[in-house]
């Protein structure tokens, strides 16, 4: 296989105010003694001092392992003189180059600000009364639905079952809501939805008006991505908003770049309701940069396709320990020690300098679950080595 540092020399050498169970299913609320949701996390935040005086190796947080591309660190630096001027309102060559790459009209696009402003938008424009939320999923979904005074009915994916949808009780349930949100590959047991079922719903949503948001934010690490991607359904179900992230493939959290597609008429009134420049000179720069980087974008599927299967195998030789079959460039694993453990070791990880996600405050799921990122090689191994001395420990 192919080393990182060898793939990136070749890359650089082409310049609601209420949780409403769903029936009579109990779904843990996460709340404090006070009543109060708990904080909204994300994974671990590098920010913070490192107790071995270094840099923290953050395995919380799903960023594309190959970094930067060198196509957009170019772009960036070239476009660094004209951050006196206002970035383009219209974002027309970010939307050209999204529109060509991804197949659909540029009238069908909505830029946000990263893809979580456009849940917020969202949420905001359409004013949903209810919003039917599978969990686990990401905490983003719940948090911007509550901003907007959205009531959120949880409708549980189970382990039993691999985390699969059950649509016929989605069906049944979407019948009391205004809207439902699903994740593919869903953060963060990594699970598909099949094109299939989507279509199902799609029509039983579509008959009673409802809208249904699709967030398929990871799907470019897959080399089958458009088996899976619905992001071609608007014109036929006109109350479909799919939206996708930048930051998590091409490398771009610092930066903050999304899309979503819809019909025009919604993304006219999205458009109506955030604000004129909200993605910057900087982010549009990159963004048509990112998308124009053929080579960067095959190089780091091919890596995380192997990288994945190389740390879950690993992962599952520790004692005790669940994982989850990866479907991009994340691992969901179960420790049948109990919380207890998943407290001290991830102390002790933090204590090397190495962050993992904590999957306490995910919705739905109950017991020892953490989420680790696919690094390099390198980094990998240093986690597994710290994984293992943790449990000699």
């Amino acid at each position: 296989m192919k080393s990182l540092a060898g793939t990136r020399q070749a890359l650089a050498a082409d310049a609601s105010n209420q949780i409403v169970p769903c029936r009579n299913i109990c779904i843990s609320e996460k709340r404090r003694e006070d009543g109060v949701l708990q904080k909204y996390e994300h994974g671990g935040n590098v920010h913070e001092k490192c107790p071995t005086g270094e840099a923290w190796l953050d395995f919380s947080a799903n960023i594309n392992p190959l970094g930067l591309s060198p196509r957009v660190k170019e772009a960036v630096l070239s476009h660094i003189d004209g951050i006196v001027n206002y970035p383009d309102p219209e974002a027309r060559a970010l939307k050209a180059a999204i529109a060509s790459f991804y197949d659909v009209p540029q009238e069908n696009i909505v830029l946000g600000n990263g893809a979580a402003e456009l849940f917020y938008c969202f949420f905001y424009i359409v004013r949903p009364r209810r919003l039917l939320l599978p969990v686990p999923s990401f905490s983003e979904y719940e948090r911007a639905a509550r901003a907007a005074g959205v009531k959120v009915v949880y409708l549980p994916l189970l382990k039993k079952h691999g985390f699969s949808l059950d649509l016929e009780a989605a069906i049944q349930q979407l019948s009391e809501e205004d809207v439902i949100l699903l994740c593919s590959p869903n953060n963060p047991t990594g699970r598909l939805w099949e094109r299939r079922d989507l279509h199902v719903l799609l029509e039983k949503a579509e008959e009673r008006g409802a809208h249904v948001m699709m967030d398929e934010s990871f799907l470019d690490f897959r080399e089958d991505g458009e088996r899976y991607t619905s992001r071609h359904l608007t014109k036929e179900y006109p109350h479909l908003f799919v939206v996708q992230s930048m930051t998590k493939f091409f490398a771009l959290p610092g930066l903050r770049l999304g899309f979503g597609i819809a019909e025009p008429n919604l993304c006219r009134r999205l458009e109506n309701g955030k604000d004129v420049w909200n993605v910057n000179l900087l982010a549009q720069a990159a963004g048509v940069a990112a998308l124009s980087d053929t080579a960067y974008q095959e190089a780091a599927r091919s890596f995380v396709c192997s990288e994945k299967k190389f740390l879950a195998a690993e992962l599952a030789k520790l004692p005790r320990v669940e994982v989850f079959a990866p479907s991009v460039n994340f691992i969901l694993f179960h420790l049948q020690q109990g919380k207890g453990f998943l407290r001290q070791l991830l102390m002790a990880l933090r204590e090397r300098g190495i962050l993992l996600r904590d999957c306490s405050n995910y919705s739905g799921l109950d017991g020892a679950y953490l989420r680790a990122a696919v690094r390099s090689r390198a980094d990998n191994e240093r986690l597994l080595e710290a994984l293992h001395e943790v449990w000699k420990e």
